[in-house]
């Protein structure tokens, strides 16, 4: 396996690479008509090119080159994120259905699946026993693998918040599998980490490039298979809630729109402005300061991650009440505790200036 040097020259490679590329990715958007209309559901107001995705595959496929020998390990990956990506670039293009893109989907995710990446049993604590999950573990990884797919889609909707998050929920993985001596996993967050970032200066608000479902979809399909690859096989009750952590922000965003939809009698892929992001700039708050407050909460749950994983029992569940208590705010921010949206009317009038 590779050093720490090697991991380092690879992070350069793609960063570098995504960064000389994106300008000739957004020429390329805009030549064949890969553009974002505006509607009453969007932040920005003009069309914005939106394959910039693209600039982090390619990216993050320099690095991988650098690190070929990983390749023949993660062919499977490599598979299902090819058919995430071009199902990513038809929906830039052709705006394609709900229904074809989770086909898409199911079918990246079977591959890694019923290549054995999946978890088989989940051990007891306190207790030698062992569950095996047998047929459901493959039901288990595919709808994790679609589930974070879906859920990083549905959080990009403003300038570099996407990436943003992608690259904070990819560094804690990367933390924790180098703690714990996974580094097929670091070496492959470290290049997608690279290309992300590297995208990041082209996307961060005021965005020249959107990365669109090309970038939103392929990130979250690979960081749903890493996180996947980082816990492999086997698990215990509190090693399954650490990726749950990690990724906090787009799992409970998506789990409140699903809800909030149902209550509203909507569909469930039916869009709206009611995700915790339009919630802050509701409150007043800047789109840069929206996004930065979201990837300050990103990385508290990234740290509580980390921690959690270094913990005693009690140790771990004293960090897990902490972050139930802010889910717990984030649901009144997005309103669905009380008809009226308690939080968001109290905090709007303390922002509001005085008469």
């Amino acid at each position: 396996m590779y050093s720490f040097i090697d991991f380092i020259i690879a992070f350069f490679i793609s960063l570098g690479v995504s960064v000389a590329v994106t300008p000739l990715v957004i020429k390329f958007a805009i030549k064949f008509g890969f553009v974002d209309k505006p509607d009453h559901r969007k932040v920005h107001k003009g069309l914005m090119p939106r394959i910039g995705g693209l600039s982090i595959v390619i990216g993050a496929t320099a690095g991988l080159l650098y690190l070929h020998e990983i390749i023949l390990h993660i062919w499977p990956l490599l598979v299902g994120g090819a058919i995430i990506l071009i199902t990513g670039i038809l929906d830039d293009k052709f705006t394609i259905s709900p229904k074809t893109k989770l086909l898409g989907q199911l079918i990246a995710a079977g591959i890694v699946v019923f290549y054995d990446i999946k978890i088989d049993f989940i051990s007891l604590p306190f207790v030698d026993e062992r569950i095996y999950l047998g047929p459901f573990s493959y039901v288990f990884a595919i709808l994790w693998i679609v589930g974070i797919t879906n859920a990083i889609n549905l959080i990009d909707g403003l300038d570099g918040l996407a990436a943003g998050v992608s690259v904070i929920a990819m560094t804690t993985i990367m933390t924790l599998a180098a703690f714990n001596n996974h580094m097929l996993v670091v070496a492959l967050t470290v290049i997608l980490i690279g290309g992300s970032i590297g995208f990041l200066f082209f996307n961060f608000n005021p965005a020249k490039i959107f990365m669109g479902d090309t970038g939103a979809l392929f990130l979250g399909y690979c960081i749903s298979v890493i996180s996947l690859l980082g816990l492999y096989k086997s698990v215990t009750i509190f090693s399954l809630v650490i990726p749950i952590i990690v990724l906090a922000i787009p799992i409970f965003d998506t789990f409140f729109a699903i809800l909030r939809r149902i209550l509203n009698k909507q569909k469930i892929s039916a869009p709206d402005k009611s995700h915790l992001h339009h919630c802050l700039l509701e409150l007043g708050y800047s789109h840069r300061e929206t996004v930065l407050i979201i990837y300050s909460i990103g990385t508290f749950f990234g740290l509580c991650a980390i921690l959690f994983s270094r913990s005693t029992l009690w140790g771990s569940l004293l960090v897990l009440g902490v972050l139930i208590l802010l889910i717990q705010l984030t649901a009144e921010l997005v309103g669905l505790i009380g008809k009226h949206k308690p939080l968001l009317n109290t905090m709007k009038k303390l922002r509001s200036p005085a008469k």
